[in-house]
């Protein structure tokens, strides 16, 4: 196992240089490209880690995952998709286009950026300030790390430059789709993709997914299981932005992606994966993550898709 790991992670240094930071959030472009690590979590909290493992990043859009288990949690499903459809999309994560185009009564799904804005404003609260509390308390219970907070400096930066999101926002607004102050939303929005983390956390994270709501340390339950089979179900076909196909049959594991450079994993019944790289893309996906995600897939049979 230990020279699996060791060649996973070197997998994973080779073709880092080869991607790009995230360039159009100013704070994001600061991101070191040859940073790269992972952890490996099985069910009982147990785990392997190699490289940068314990480097804080802003989680951006895994942040999605824990939305949307929030407010599964909060108002239930059905309540939740009415607002918001589970069908993946062909088109970047950021689509203006497709949105309306195609599907101007509610979002194709939560893990693109105008579903995850119509996710967050269905959190229970009493304005952003409440809910932004209550978003990083849970991901404190879904890590256990009680020192989560969102890095101010990333946020002011997203807002500042987030016009594609507002415009989506506004836009929502305009169709009655999106409730409340689009403003008040997209602050909260940008708070939560700022939240920072690291891949042992979001390992935990896929391992409680993957334990089926069951937190591998505590051994207590944190969310419903059905919570966690919607979610892992629309990772598995969403996660990975417009190439959730392609990773679905390259990887086979239910995945969610940031543009900071995380990527979550969540083997069903076996084990929580968390990596990092900076360097992503044409879509967004580290470069690295993927690489060392499918070098692990193949040499433990970790597909869900797997046959025999």
């Amino acid at each position: 196992m230990e020279d699996l790991l060791n060649k996973a992670y070197e997998e994973g240094t080779k073709v880092a240089a080869s991607g790009n930071v995230a360039s159009y959030i100013p704070e994001l472009e600061k991101g070191n490209p040859e940073d790269v690590g992972f952890v490996l979590m099985d069910l009982k909290g147990n785990y392997k880690a190699r490289g940068q493992y314990l480097k804080s990043f802003t989680l951006q859009s895994i942040t999605k995952v824990i939305t949307l288990l929030l407010a599964l949690e909060d108002i239930g499903e059905e309540e939740v998709f009415k607002h918001v459809h589970m069908e993946p999309t062909g088109d970047p994560f950021n689509s203006i286009m497709s949105f309306e185009v195609k599907n101007p009564e509610k979002p194709f799904n939560p893990m693109i950026n105008a579903g995850a804005m119509v996710v967050t404003s269905l959190i229970r609260g009493e304005g952003k300030k409440e809910k932004i509390e209550r978003i990083l308390k849970f991901t404190s219970l879904l890590t256990g790390n009680k020192e989560t907070h969102y890095d101010r400096t990333v946020y002011e930066s997203e807002k500042a430059t987030g016009n594609r999101n507002r415009s989506l926002a506004y836009f929502m607004k305009s169709t009655g789709i999106m409730k409340g102050d689009p403003e008040e939303i997209l602050d909260l929005y940008f708070m939560q993709c700022s939240i920072l983390g690291t891949c042992k956390d979001i390992a935990t994270i896929g391992a409680v997914l993957a334990a089926n709501g069951i937190h591998p340390v505590t051994g207590e339950r944190v969310i419903r299981k059905e919570n966690a089979r919607i979610v892992k179900t629309i990772m598995t076909t969403c996660g990975m932005y417009d190439a959730s196909g392609e990773f679905a049959v390259s990887c086979g594991v239910p995945a969610k992606s940031g543009v900071g450079g995380g990527i979550l994993g969540a083997v069903p019944g076996r084990y929580g994966i968390g990596t990092f790289g900076p360097a992503l893309d044409a879509k967004g996906n580290s470069i690295a993550g993927i690489r060392m995600m499918e070098y692990l897939s193949r040499k433990l049979e970790l597909s869900i898709f797997q046959i025999g």
